[in-house]
């Protein structure tokens, strides 16, 4: 995986001497820092009751996993109930009503045919009976209304996600808008703050190493704010597989804030013993070992930390 940007592949150029041997000369390599970044949810989402009521069900718990659409909680209103009994009466009643006025209705009609009744009382007998069928259409749209409201007790997640935090139980008594569960949507990342000396060293799209649990992660540097506060700036890090078991959760993250020089020999060159590294060098009096402080390693390639200076002759194995 590459994690050090690609200066460190080649953290040393060398130069071929004579058989076996190479020298060596200093390169710019990143210069990193080490800081924290915290686990956060792209978006931060709240599913709220619509209605006001007492909390009868609460299907999720902190962590679990959710889809958009989904039913988490259900909020009742024990007075919706009783207005849609009474809209049900009312609605009975109605129909009763209607039915005389259409009973009322047939037998005017028979009258005006005998010529025994007026045809303004028959005119009066149909508005009678529409007033009925209307009164009943509007009862039974009010009736929808109650029901539809019944039906948004029901605590839908708003989008794909993770349950962040739960602050209500179940038995207690919300208002219409109150948060009953706080989601995490839209994806997880690292959120850095910095101290503002090393902005102008950050770039956006660089390279970062990301100290997860199992090993280390390569992250992007994906956006950098303007806005610094308290003499740190902000900045977010995109991670592939980064570890959202936990959020707020902090990560270790090496970011690049500059370059020094530094010289690297192959690792083969490298000979330990008894604790002590050394390398065979070329001088004007011969080859020689010369104890050398070893630095990081990557690619087959050892940073040399002191004990080599550039323009030296180092014997390949």
């Amino acid at each position: 995986m590459r994690l050090f940007l690609a200066g460190f592949v080649s953290l040393c150029l060398v130069s071929p001497a004579e058989a076996g041997t190479l020298v060596v000369q200093p390169v710019a390599v990143p210069e990193w820092k080490a800081v924290y970044g915290r686990v956060e949810a792209r978006d931060s989402l709240a599913a709220r009751a619509r209605v006001g009521g007492t909390l009868v069900s609460l299907d999720v718990s902190e962590g679990d996993p959710v889809k958009a659409g989904q039913r988490i909680a259900v909020v009742r209103d024990d007075k919706i109930d009783f207005q849609i009994s009474a809209l049900d009466a009312q609605l009975k009643a109605l129909g009763a009503q209607l039915q005389n006025a259409e009973a009322e209705l047939a037998r005017g009609q028979t009258l005006v045919d005998k010529g025994v009744s007026t045809s303004q009382r028959l005119d009066q007998l149909r508005t009678q009976v529409e007033v009925f069928r209307g009164q009943i259409a509007a009862a039974e749209a009010q009736r929808q209304v109650v029901v539809q409201q019944g039906a948004e007790g029901d605590v839908l997640a708003p989008a794909d996600g993770k349950v962040l935090t739960v602050p209500v139980t179940r038995g207690s008594v919300v208002m219409a808008g109150e948060t009953v569960v706080t989601l995490g949507g839209g994806g997880f990342f690292l959120r850095l703050s910095i101290p503002e000396r090393h902005a102008a060293l950050l770039e956006q799209g660089a390279s970062l190493a990301v100290e997860a649990t199992g090993g280390t992660l390569e992250g992007r540097l994906a956006k950098l704010y303007p806005q610094i506060e308290g003499g740190r700036v902000t900045a977010d890090v995109e991670v592939p597989n980064l570890p959202t078991d936990f959020v707020d959760a902090r990560l270790l993250v090496r970011v690049p804030v500059g370059t020094r020089q530094a010289i690297s020999v192959p690792a083969d060159a490298i000979t330990s013993r008894s604790g002590i590294d050394t390398l065979r060098v070329v001088s004007d009096s011969g080859e020689a070992d010369r104890t050398v402080v070893l630095g990081e390693r990557h690619d087959g390639q050892v940073e040399i930390l002191s004990g080599l200076a550039a323009g030296d002759t180092v014997v390949l194995p």
